[in-house]
């Protein structure tokens, strides 16, 4: 059964609208998601969330793993449960967090011992043993885990590792289909490409994954370093490759420009933790740019932050009192400016997908960025 559907293509670029529905929630692609790391997407409640047009969040394997751990996770009934998030959740493998603590894990072909950042423990991830934890977490969707290859590396460290990702991948598989599932819900399961920076290694990475026959497809290995051209560069060719009727995930990219373009090139889904980081740190995004609403300049400014927007925020308070709250340390700061960040996302993947059914998505690309221009 396909849970994903292409139900147009835009007439002058290989932007897709499409429709995913798992466990009766049905969202509609190209989407953003929120990085809702241990459980929580930072600040902000989940009726926050579904005021603000959310229906899917990524949370984190590891982070869940070590904390709470999979025993209050159980007892719970399962993430959804625990946080009360009736929407999706994806869960992210882990494989980016176990693989950046480089100094605390060695790494074989079973799988990878690291050591916790939180208690100084040791643990073991194996393929297996993810699907596991995913299982016990609950997920909507579920990734392979895989080795996320540091950027810049060699071409053979990068085949050996694409190597091994493929074969955690069969093994993953294997496992996922022969566990119970503990909530009697449906959980997908996406495998992961990988390759790096080169052509070759891709499309290999590519189509031994899509021969295994997953839910869906994402493009790893992006955003951990590389230029902005690569990024795209990678986007462009490996989404190329991937199967028409399957959703396409970038993971970890989420610059508005670099989602406009990966749109425009037939990617379906992202995640970042980009407008919650910002936004906890006195940034917000608008139409015309982010703007540092904290800087001394916005002490007077009684204008929204966005007049474009609708939001609660844009139509309640002004910058100045932004700007004091960050300035006084206030708690509603980041709480106010997270809510903007993720209403904004939400409200351009709603302009993205209208252009796109309107067979104008490359206009649109085009008069967006031509107004957003970066930092004020």
């Amino acid at each position: 059964m396909n849970n994903f559907n292409v139900i147009k293509t835009d007439k002058n670029t290989r932007a897709r609208l499409g429709e995913m529905k798992i466990n009766g929630v049905k969202i509609k692609t190209p989407a953003f998601m929120p990085v809702g790391t241990q459980g929580t997407v930072k600040t902000q409640s989940p009726k926050n969330l579904l005021e603000a047009g959310v229906d899917i969040i990524v949370s984190n394997t590891y982070h869940l793993f070590l904390k709470p751990g999979m025993d209050i996770l159980n007892n719970a009934g399962g993430l959804h449960k625990f946080m009360n998030w009736d929407k999706l959740i994806l869960t992210d493998s882990g494989g980016f967090q176990v693989f950046s603590l480089a100094d605390l894990r060695s790494i074989d072909e079973e799988g990878v011992v690291f050591r916790s950042h939180t208690d100084g423990g040791y643990y073991k991830f194996t393929p297996e043993r993810v699907m596991e934890i995913e299982r016990t977490i609950g997920s909507d969707i579920a990734m392979i885990f895989d080795e996320c290859i540091p950027y810049p590396s060699s071409y053979g460290y990068t085949k050996n590792s694409t190597e091994r990702t493929l074969k955690w991948a069969k093994r993953a598989q294997k496992h996922f289909c022969n566990i119970e599932n503990p909530y009697n819900k449906e959980q997908l399961l996406f495998g992961i490409i990988q390759g790096g920076v080169f052509e070759d290694l891709r499309k290999y990475s590519t189509m031994e994954t899509v021969n295994l026959g997953f839910d869906g497809y994402a493009i790893g290995g992006v955003a951990v370093g590389e230029p902005k051209s690569i990024i795209r560069d990678i986007a462009s060719y490996t989404s190329n490759l991937l199967p028409d009727d399957k959703i396409r995930y970038l993971m970890g990219v989420g610059h508005i420009d670099d989602v406009i373009y990966s749109v425009g090139v037939g990617v379906d889904l992202f995640d970042c933790v980009l407008p919650t980081r910002l936004a906890r740190n006195g940034t917000v995004i608008t139409h015309s740019g982010k703007l540092v609403v904290k800087n001394g300049r916005y002490k007077d400014d009684l204008k929204p932050i966005d007049d474009k927007c609708d939001c609660y925020v844009c139509q309640n308070f002004s910058r100045s009192y932004l700007r004091h709250l960050f300035n006084v340390e206030e708690i509603l700061a980041a709480n106010l400016a997270t809510y903007h960040n993720i209403y904004f996302y939400m409200s351009v993947m709603k302009e993205v997908r209208k252009a796109i059914e309107e067979d104008r998505y490359s206009i649109f690309a085009r008069e967006f960025l031509d107004k957003f221009k970066g930092d004020k």
